[in-house]
C-alpha cells in the first residue's frame, strides 16, 4: 500500500497488491477493493498510475505525428442505445443584429455517445461508493468523486490497442456483433501475443471489437431502434478472472468501442449476483477505482495499427471540468 503523501504515479507497480491479495484484505477495507491503496481521500483511483514519467515516455512514441480522434459525434448513436439517454438538442442563435452566433445543447446526456464513466457512476450494493464516500456526498455541486478530478489531472499516457475483432477474424471465428458474445482473458492474452504487444503498468487499454462502427455504419434505422430494447452487446466476460486480469496488469484506464465494456446481458455464469444486472461495473468502478471508456471511436486507429503493425501510441483525454460530474465525453486523441 502507498503511504500518505506518496505519489502513485511514481510508485513501483510491483509494490501494488495483486487482486488475490486485495480479496484477502484484513485491514477493515472491503475485500476486492483498492480503497486506501492510493492514499487517503483519493478521488482518482487507477488514474493515479499516470504521472509525468508516463507522459514523457508516451510522448516518445510519436513518430509520424498522425492524430486519431477517438470520440464519436455527440448524436452519433441516434436513436440512443440506452433507453434512459436521449439525443441532445442543438440550438444555434444569433446576437448583436445577427453578427454573433452562439449555441447550446439541451437535454445533453454526457454518456449518450463516446464517454468516460467516472467514479460516481456506480456504487457497490454492499460497500457503497469508491473509498467509502458517503452517499450524501455524491450530489450535484459536491466535489466527491466528481469527473472534475480527472479533468484537472488530465489523462496522458501510453495507449495500447488490442484488436480483438481482427484477431478473431484472422483465426476463423469472428465476433458476432449482433449477439451478446463474451470475450475472456485468454482471448485478450492471445491478441496481445499475436500483436507482439507487451502490456505495461499505467497503460490506457483500448479494446477494439468493431461494435460501434457496426452499429453506426451497418445497421438499419429499425435495427438501431431495436438495440435499446434488445440490449444485446458483446463485451468482456463477467468473472473474477477478468477483474484479476485488469487489476494485475495495473492499467490506468480501460476503454472499448462497446456499450458497457462488459457483455450485456451478463454472462449466465456471472458470479456478481448482488450487482445490478450481475455486472462487474460496481467492482471495477466502486471497488477498484477504474474509470471506464465506452463507445470510443476505435475504427480508424485500428485500421492504422493493422497497417503499420504498431499498437502503442500517445493517448490524451480531457474530460469536462464539471464539478460533481458523473461522466463525460472523453475528448480523446491517439497520436502515433
Amino acid at each position: 500500500m502507498l503511504t500518505s503523501g506518496e505519489s502513485a504515479s511514481t510508485a513501483d507497480a510491483a509494490s501494488l497488491p495483486t487482486y488475490a491479495e486485495l480479496l484477502e484484505r484484513r485491514d477493515g477495507q472491503p475485500p476486492g477493493s483498492s480503497w486506501g491503496v492510493f492514499g487517503p481521500d483519493d478521488h482518482l483511483g487507477t488514474l493515479n498510475l499516470l504521472g509525468q514519467e508516463q507522459a514523457r515516455a508516451a510522448a516518445g512514441l510519436v513518430r509520424r505525428g498522425k492524430v486519431f480522434n477517438l470520440d464519436y459525434e455527440v448524436n452519433a448513436f441516434t436513436p440512443s442505445v440506452s433507453p434512459n439517454r436521449q439525443s441532445a438538442k442543438h440550438t444555434m442563435f444569433s446576437r448583436h443584429d445577427g453578427c454573433v452566433r452562439d449555441d447550446r445543447l439541451d437535454e445533453y446526456y454526457l454518456q449518450v455517445s463516446s464517454q468516460i464513466d467516472g467514479l460516481r457512476h456506480h456504487r457497490h450494493p454492499v460497500h457503497g461508493f469508491y473509498g467509502g464516500v458517503n452517499d450524501d456526498a455524491v450530489a450535484v455541486s459536491s466535489p466527491a468523486l466528481g469527473i472534475q478530478h480527472a479533468a484537472a489531472k488530465g489523462i496522458v499516457g501510453r495507449g495500447v490497442l488490442l484488436d480483438v475483432a481482427r484477431h478473431l477474424t484472422a483465426i476463423g471465428r469472428p465476433l458476432d456483433l449482433r449477439s451478446a458474445e463474451a470475450i475472456d482473458t485468454k482471448t485478450l492474452d492471445d491478441v496481445a501475443a499475436a500483436q507482439n504487444v507487451e502490456l505495461q503498468p499505467g497503460d490506457i487499454l483500448l479494446i477494439h471489437t468493431g461494435w460501434a462502427w457496426h452499429a453506426i455504419e451497418e445497421l438499419t434505422t429499425e435495427e438501431k431502434s431495436a438495440l435499446s430494447t434488445s440490449r444485446q452487446f458483446c463485451g468482456l466476460r463477467q468473472s473474477s478472472e477478468t477483474l484479476a486480469w485488469i487489476w494485475d496488469h495495473h492499467f490506468s484506464m480501460v476503454a472499448t468501442d462497446t456499450v458497457a465494456v462488459e457483455v450485456m446481458p451478463s454472462d449466465p455464469d456471472s458470479p456478481f449476483h448482488g450487482n445490478v444486472g450481475r455486472m462487474m461495473h460496481p467492482d471495477l468502478i466502486a471497488l477498484l477505482g477504474i474509470h471506464l471508456g465506452e463507445l470510443w471511436q476505435l475504427h480508424d486507429l485500428a485500421e492504422d495499427c493493422a497497417t503499420d503493425g504498431t499498437y502503442e501510441f500517445l493517448l490524451t483525454a480531457k474530460p469536462l471540468n464539471l464539478l460533481g460530474g458523473v461522466g463525460s465525453p472523453p475528448n480523446a486523441l491517439a497520436i502515433k
